[in-house]
């Protein structure tokens, strides 16, 4: 069976149209199966990096604001994010961090319905008169999101109700406000249907914020198409940015002059440079700024973009399923019965791009899978963690990781 395996490996590989994407990050011989944490070091982001230190900051110095396009930095490389996220230009601004995106989005989402409430331009089905006193949460969350959202809640007099995905729908009402959510279950990977959770959360009149951080770069996720109102997410996973690259905040084109940031700074001022006492919000997704950009981690990330270059997310995600179903079938040929269980779902569309498996002793099985050179995560209390990114993972790395991973748990 193992040879049959890494004979199927071997003609996928040859057939894979991404294949060639590889060379353009900085790999070795270990099966990177982490991308869903930190994205690999994409082989253009060094050198642009010393430029930019060594140029634009050592010899242009202030100068590289206007000169080097610093200052436009968050709304042109937002820009460059926006296909993959299925957005249209000028929607999405990037900077600061996820979670600091979350509250800037909550709160927003919360404003905007008070605002439409107040005014008498509520969505469909119409205000009622009810007053929008609860935000709903993924129940399942990342605890960051939890926590924002809890705070969110008491900042805008809101009660926050946790709510699994599946039961959002029925959980919705004229009294709820806002609802946040993650595309991707950052555990199992279990991937949440954007789609239909929107259109529920819009026929209550209510705001949808949806979480992108394991999804943006490894599917499809069409903000434009479903009609999301607001989304967040990291650059550091599936979009290589490296480790603590800024984050993205998505206005939709509707909302953005009526957004209301909980967080206005100089940066998302009308006039920045005016110095006035008074707030002005800048037009478009650009209210989202806050402070100084992060000069040197934003244009790693831009240049790390430069790895999408002829790829489509279609492709991407095509190969995504391709790599976990290959490698839940090399897990159920190669690891003895019953030694794990596989969380993740069957069904492609209920599936991100990853692989979870309960193991009973998956913290120490982690460590001696990277002590070979099978570089996955652990998640409290027994789940193995795979992240398959298709621009870097080839298929007999998924072969070569199941089957290490079967002599481990022998």
């Amino acid at each position: 069976m193992s040879d049959e395996l890494a004979a199927t490996a071997k003609e996928l590989d040859a057939g894979d149209e991404l294949a060639a994407v590889r060379a353009r990050f900085v790999l070795d011989d270990v099966v990177y199966l982490d991308g869903n944490s930190l994205g690999a070091l994409p082989a253009a982001v060094p050198a642009r990096i010393e430029d930019v230190i060594r140029r634009e900051w050592g010899e242009l110095r202030i100068r590289s604001w206007g000169e080097s396009g610093w200052w436009t930095a968050p709304e042109r490389i937002g820009d460059r994010i926006a296909p993959l996220v299925g957005a249209a230009a000028g929607q999405i601004v990037v900077g600061d961090s996820t979670s600091v995106n979350v509250l800037k989005a909550l709160v927003g989402a919360v404003r905007l319905v008070d605002d439409a409430e107040d005014t008498g331009d509520i969505r469909e089905p119409g205000y009622t008169g009810v007053v929008r006193d609860e935000i709903v949460v993924d129940a399942t969350t990342f605890p960051t999101d939890g926590y924002i959202a809890e705070s969110a809640a008491r900042l805008t007099g809101r009660t926050l109700r946790p709510v699994p995905p599946g039961e959002v729908p029925a959980a919705l009402s004229e009294r709820t406000a806002a609802v946040l959510l993650n595309h991707a279950d950052y555990r199992t990977g279990r991937l949440h249907d954007l789609p239909s959770l929107t259109a529920a959360v819009h026929a209550v009149g209510a705001i949808a914020v949806w979480d992108l951080c394991h999804s943006a770069g490894a599917l499809p996720v069409g903000l434009d198409e479903h009609g999301v109102d607001l989304a967040v997410g990291c650059t550091y996973k599936y979009l290589n940015g490296g480790p603590g690259s800024p984050a993205y905040l998505y206005v939709r084109r509707e909302h953005q002059d009526r957004f209301d940031s909980p967080l206005p700074g100089w940066n998302s001022h009308a006039e920045p440079f005016g110095m006035r006492e008074d707030y002005e919000p800048a037009r478009g997704a650009l209210r989202g700024r806050v402070g100084t950009p992060d000069i040197l981690s934003m244009l790693a990330l831009e240049t790390a973009l430069d790895v999408w270059e002829g790829v489509s997310i279609e492709a991407v995600r095509a190969k995504s399923l391709a790599l976990t179903d290959f490698f839940l079938e090399c897990v159920a040929a190669y690891v003895p019965e019953g030694r794990v269980e596989s969380l993740t779902p069957v069904r492609h569309e209920e599936r991100g791009s990853q692989v979870a498996l309960r193991c009973a002793d998956a913290r120490e099985v982690m460590r001696r899978l990277i002590e070979r050179g099978i570089v996955g995560d652990f998640r409290r209390p027994d789940v193995l963690r795979f992240g398959f990114t298709p621009l870097y993972v080839g298929f007999a790395d998924v072969e070569r990781a199941a089957r290490i991973l079967a002599e481990e748990l022998r």
